[in-house]
Order: structure tokens, then C-alpha cells, then sequence
């Protein structure tokens, strides 16, 4: 069964160069496009893509503001997998990226990217996996959350087994699934497991929201 996506931009020209990009995938499926995050929660409500690519700065509704309210909608119990949000920008460092990292969305990526990175981004966001190895993010969420300085440490911190610290730290370098096993000589079911008890004992929806939970809490 083929991805479904849909793109979101207020240019024109990145609207469709992405589109026919990604709709030349035999396993995408574009579902629309839209020129900005009023058109974008509407779109979304109506197909439920399984991913969408969010420009952050647009006009009537930014892609922050959009993708919040598209994954409010998204996380309804009984809907099926959720949509997952792929926030794109031009700018290297953007508190707009770190905010969405915040309330969900599952990366980012430059609009600059290479072609394959794109498509490749796409996959691992269906797939469940926040975008989290380009250095470029990393780098934002440390510097961004240095900026605004230390949070005092959560409480459920203290819940985790020093497994799951271990895995939470893996995750938070931007390691994937596959790679944390060969680290830590595991099978990649048992690292699946150990996120998910993450995930679940932190209250965060991805591994994304993992990261930047690690870096507020000074885990990082």
C-alpha cells in the first residue's frame, strides 16, 4: 500500500517540484497540496495522509500553528495510524522548527535537501521514526534549548531503568532503531521495546518529542 502525502507551501513552484517528486515513488502517493496552513488543516481533515511536508512561515496560518491543530486531530483514538508532520525550512536555525518538534511533529528538513534525502525523509517519517540524524537538528534543539536555559529535571526521569536511560540517550544522538542494537548488542524488537517503555513512562508521543525532553531535562 503506497504512503499518501500531502505538501504544503506557499510557493507554488516548491509545491509541485516536491509533488512530482515524491508522486514519481511507486510507493508515494500525493494526496494535494496546499498554499497555506488554513488550506492545510483542511486538506488534512478530509484525506488523513499519512505524512505531511509543512513549510514553517506562511501567510493566514503558519506551519507551527497548522501542524498543532493537524496533530490534535490526528491523535483522536480510533483514527487509524496518525498523520505525521515533516516541518521544511530555509533557514538553518529556526525556533519556529523547535516548537513544532515540541508539540509533535516528527523532524525537519531543509528545502535544499537533496532529491533522495527528501523521498527517503518521507519513508522514515511513515515508518514511525522522528528525523532526528541530520546534525542540523541536533544543533537547533541544543542550541535553542541552551538559550532559554535548564528546566528543572521531570520527575519521571526517575521511572526509567538505566536501559531505558541508555536507550533515551542513543535516541536523542539521532540514532535509528537498527543502529542503538548494534551498540548495545540487542536485537532491534528488544530497542523497539525499550522506546516504546520510553515513550509511554515520559508521556511523549515520538522520538522527537524524546529528544528534546532529553535536552530540556539536562540529559543532554
Amino acid at each position: 500500500m503506497a504512503l499518501t502525502v500531502v505538501v504544503v507551501d506557499d510557493q507554488a513552484m516548491v509545491r509541485q517540484g516536491f509533488s512530482a517528486l515524491l508522486a514519481a515513488q511507486s510507493d508515494i502517493s500525493v494526496l494535494g497540496d496546499a498554499a497555506d496552513g488554513v488550506e492545510a488543516v483542511e486538506l488534512c481533515a478530509r484525506v488523513r495522509p499519512d505524512v505531511v511536508l509543512m513549510d514553517v512561515r506562511m501567510p493566514r496560518k503558519d506551519g507551527l500553528r497548522a501542524a498543532e491543530e493537524i496533530l490534535r486531530s490526528a491523535s483522536r483514538p480510533n483514527d487509524g495510524t496518525p498523520t505525521r508532520v515533516l516541518m521544511l525550512t530555509t533557514f538553518d536555525i529556526d525556533d519556529y522548527v523547535f516548537e513544532a518538534l515540541r508539540i509533535g511533529a516528527s523532524g525537519f528538513m531543509l528545502k535544499d535537501a537533496p532529491a533522495d534525502e527528501l523521498v527517503r525523509a518521507v519513508r522514515v517519517v511513515a515508518a514511525g521514526e522522528a528525523l532526528l540524524a541530520p546534525s542540523i537538528t541536533r544543533r537547533l534543539i541544543a542550541e535553542v534549548t541552551s538559550r532559554r536555559g535548564r528546566v528543572p529535571r521531570s520527575a519521571a526521569v526517575e521511572h526509567l531503568t538505566p536501559r531505558e536511560r541508555e536507550v533515551l540517550d542513543l535516541v536523542s544522538d539521532g540514532k535509528s532503531n537498527g543502529e542503538i542494537a548494534g551498540d548495545l548488542y540487542v536485537s532491534e524488537q528488544t530497542v523497539k521495546t525499550h522506546v516504546s517503555s520510553v515513550l509511554g513512562k515520559l508521556g511523549l508521543r515520538d522520538r522527537a518529542q524524546a529528544v528534546v525532553f532529553a535536552y530540556e531535562n539536562g540529559l543532554k
